[in-house]
């Protein structure tokens, strides 16, 4: 069997990603249609930066949703004979029924790197938009009262949040992962901490809304409360009877450095818009209607300082991939087999000046993948600034 030109891996890869282009079409078309009634994200249709951004963000979103259709071959697994194999090179021991060709040729551990490629979209894609979401809810039940408040309680936190934020973000990245800091067990007593937070920024939210409606307040809290305990004590320890929340350790280690990194940025982001808010007039109208602190916070303060924190978001998940893809790099990535870009292209580099498309192949990716983030950012911005 004769390997494939480069033409044909062209089109042979396009054609994997058939699921990704039927879900963008479908995805574009219907956003189209009703983009008047989508806020801002509609909005973001009359944004050329912003739609490219976009794009590319979502193309990686459905490859991650949809790697399983998408792979043509296990990306743990080895073919003899096809290490350093070049793009398109014939698969050497595979059944008939299987895919035949390694499309982007193999790395050094004679692994195939499309696949690897595809399914690293899945493992960056799991943990930095819910590692960013954690420091924002962390952030913001922080921020919310320091900038409202001010006093004393202001300055304990911003004291704290500047205290982490002393730190390089890349060292202190790198330190909460290494082996020796994880055996403190420092990083479990970090998520023991951190992960309360979504649970409690839930618990205000539902009790500020619905605080003259006992029963549904009751009813909303009390759900919260159970599920979020029974994940709290599955993510965090490991602890869940059932079974059904579990985090691996690699992973906490990860998730709890991305929550721990990124909220004091949150914080003072939060903390200065609320500075600002709380002496509109609204504000002062809902003190005067007798609103709690609380419901002014989170039903009124928030949602007007929503376009920033949606454009920050964007931003922090793509230094959070860079993050990501830098501590796999050195090796303290999510497992050491794991096809995670950062680890792939350390895995290429070994060889770089030989066989370069294990490498680069990853460092694509990752490259577009924070590219396609940026630009979103810069179009969510360009948006919410005309509101």
């Amino acid at each position: 069997m004769d390997a494939l030109s480069w033409g044909s891996i062209f089109a042979h890869s396009v054609a994997r990603f058939w699921p990704v282009w039927i879900a963008m079409v479908a995805t574009f078309l219907l956003s189209v249609r009703y983009k008047r009634h989508l806020g801002l994200y509609g909005k973001l249709y009359d944004s050329p930066v912003g739609m490219v951004g976009f794009g590319i963000v979502l193309f990686w979103i459905f490859t991650a949703i949809f790697a399983n259709a998408i792979i043509t071959h296990d990306p743990l697994k080895v073919l003899s004979g096809m290490k350093n194999a070049l793009p398109g090179s014939p698969a050497k021991g595979v059944p008939p029924e299987a895919y035949q060709y390694y499309l982007l040729g193999g790395d050094n551990g004679a692994r195939d790197v499309f696949s690897r490629m595809v399914m690293g979209a899945r493992e960056v894609l799991v943990i930095a938009p819910a590692a960013t979401l954690f420091a924002f809810m962390v952030g913001i039940t922080l921020g919310l009262p320091a900038g409202y408040f001010g006093g004393r309680l202001d300055t304990v936190l911003s004291f704290i949040a500047n205290l982490v934020l002393a730190f390089p973000v890349i060292l202190l990245f790198y330190l909460l992962v290494t082996p020796e800091i994880v055996q403190t067990g420092i990083p479990t007593y970090l998520a023991a901490v951190l992960f309360l937070f979504p649970i409690l920024f839930v618990v205000v939210l539902f009790n500020s809304r619905y605080f003259m409606v006992p029963a549904r307040r009751n009813l909303y809290v009390g759900i919260v409360l159970v599920i979020g305990f029974w994940a709290y004590i599955g993510l965090a320890f490991d602890k869940d009877p059932l079974g059904v929340w579990h985090m691996d350790p690699n992973l906490l280690n990860v998730f709890v450095s991305v929550v721990f990194v990124n909220s004091p940025g949150v914080f003072r982001i939060v903390r200065g818009m609320v500075m600002d808010i709380k002496a509109r007039d609204y504000v002062a109208a809902g003190q005067t209607r007798g609103e709690g602190p609380w419901y002014i916070m989170l039903w009124e303060i928030l949602p007007n300082a929503r376009g920033p924190l949606i454009v920050d978001s964007c931003l922090r998940i793509g230094y959070t991939t860079i993050l990501l893809g830098t501590l796999g790099f050195f090796g303290l990535g999510v497992s050491p087999e794991s096809p995670d870009w950062g680890s792939t292209i350390d895995d290429g580099r070994k060889l770089l000046n030989l066989f370069p498309h294990p490498a680069l192949v990853p460092a694509l990716a990752l490259m577009s993948l924070v590219l396609g983030l940026n630009l979103l950012a810069d179009g969510l911005r360009e948006e919410s600034l005309r509101d």
